[in-house]
């Protein structure tokens, strides 16, 4: 059984639909339910700060405690 979506587009966005249709010769349908696999494939892509610090978390037993807020420490970085 098939479902049906009704999206409201802005006029930019219908353009590029419109464009993406002509250039592929795909339907409408078909650009849609391959722009919600790009989605969701960059949503399993994503990774927290912590995935991506991977094995240098925790590595670090001695250091400086404020070095996120001593401002003397920020000296440099913007502060």
């Amino acid at each position: 059984m098939k479902t049906y979506v009704h999206a409201r587009l802005r006029e930019a966005d219908r353009t590029v639909l419109q464009g993406l249709k002509h250039s592929t010769g795909l339907p409408e349908s078909e650009i849609v339910r391959r722009g919600l696999h790009l989605v969701a494939a960059e949503e399993r892509a994503r990774r927290s700060a912590l995935e991506l610090a991977g094995r240098s978390v925790g590595r670090f037993a001695r250091g400086p405690k404020d070095l996120s807020t001593n401002k003397k420490r920020l000296e440099g970085f913007g502060m």
